[in-house]
């Protein structure tokens, strides 16, 4: 009868493991994901400044633009309003020549055109004048809107500086992006070359126990070998056991490298019938003082704390929700589980 339990939970025990592998997957998907949106983060930061440069700059070059078609049309209404002086001059200037004509051949008429005369030369100089200014204001355009062209060109020079930095930083993000994922694709696959090792160094020296059971990428010890019911103190003969677990773990620490980041986890459960002891309130505290338990026995036998995590999960990850003594006594379990930090 024993025999058939034994087998019937091994023949149970196998879909967990897959269970679990296929989480342990995931979570390290979930990191690379993690670390990659981080990192993607802060360079998204930079390229935003880098944005927000270049629409700046591109609306200096717009309103430098509009004030250069302004500057142009104003140029090109005073040289209209030059041709026009010019034109008025060159009138001016014949009219004068004539009445000067008419006052050297005709001595009767003298007074009157030299009246003319001054009069017309006074309109000469006052035109003259004009067209002085006029062509100081053009000179004056002409001296902005070269300004505003060398303007021009030191922004749009700087606009293409921008926007080659931009890409450049695009291209970083992009090497950077598959650089990170090569590398953190090696380090879970490194730290899946030694959880394996650790596992297998683990079976050999823990043997073929029923109440020992090697699940997936997990061991599984029944809460029964490690602490009395409703107790979270070790008990004397459960100890050997964790001692095998810590000279495992002390080996562990010599092999993998140092900048690969790996805890062992230490998860309590317990079965679902509530706990009734003033020590602890619920399941959950149950579970939890036993995986500290664990791990304090675990610090005391030289494993760095540094390596190791507790966590309690009460009744709420049952392997077996039938409602029998069976699946109470599967369900109340320690597992170790080695992942990354």
């Amino acid at each position: 009868m024993a025999l058939a339990r034994t087998r019937r939970d091994r023949g149970i025990d196998y879909w967990p493991g897959f269970v679990d592998a296929l989480s342990t997957l995931i979570l390290g998907i979930i990191f690379l994901l993690s670390v990659f949106v981080v990192v993607q983060f802060f360079l998204s930061q930079e390229v935003t400044g880098k944005d927000t440069a270049l629409a700046r700059l591109n609306a200096q070059i717009a309103q430098l633009t509009e004030m250069l078609a302004l500057e142009k049309s104003g140029k090109a209404t005073l040289e209209d309003s030059l041709s026009a002086l010019r034109a008025n001059l060159a009138t001016t200037e014949s009219e004068r020549d004539r009445f000067k004509g008419l006052y050297e051949g005709a001595g009767s008429g003298a007074a009157q055109a030299q009246g003319k005369v001054y009069a017309l030369t006074s309109e000469l100089d006052s035109q003259k004048q004009i067209s002085a200014r006029a062509l100081s204001q053009v000179e004056l355009l002409n001296q902005q809107i070269a300004a505003l062209r060398r303007q021009l060109a030191a922004i749009e020079e700087a606009l293409q500086a921008s926007e080659k930095k931009d890409k450049e930083a695009q291209e970083r993000i992009a090497d950077l992006g598959q650089r990170l994922n090569v590398a953190l694709a090696q380090r879970v696959q490194e730290l899946s070359k030694y959880r394996s090792d650790f596992f297998g160094r683990l079976r050999a020296i823990l043997g073929n126990r029923p109440e020992i059971r090697v699940v997936g990428d997990r061991f599984v010890f029944q809460s029964e070998i490690l602490f009395d019911s409703g107790s979270a103190a070790l008990k004397v003969d459960g100890q050997p056991e964790l001692d095998k677990l810590a000279s495992a773990l002390l080996d562990l620490e010599k092999q993998i490298p140092p900048e690969i980041a790996w805890v062992l986890r230490v998860d309590g459960h317990t079965d679902v019938r509530p706990i009734t002891s003033p020590q602890f309130p619920s399941n959950w505290e149950l579970s939890a003082a036993r995986a500290i338990s664990v791990v304090q026995y675990l610090v005391s036998r030289g494993v760095q704390p540094r390596r190791l995590v507790a966590a309690g999960f009460g009744e709420y990850q049952p392997l077996d929700t039938a409602p029998t003594e069976d699946a109470f006594r599967r369900n109340r379990r320690i597992e170790l589980k080695l992942t990354e930090r």
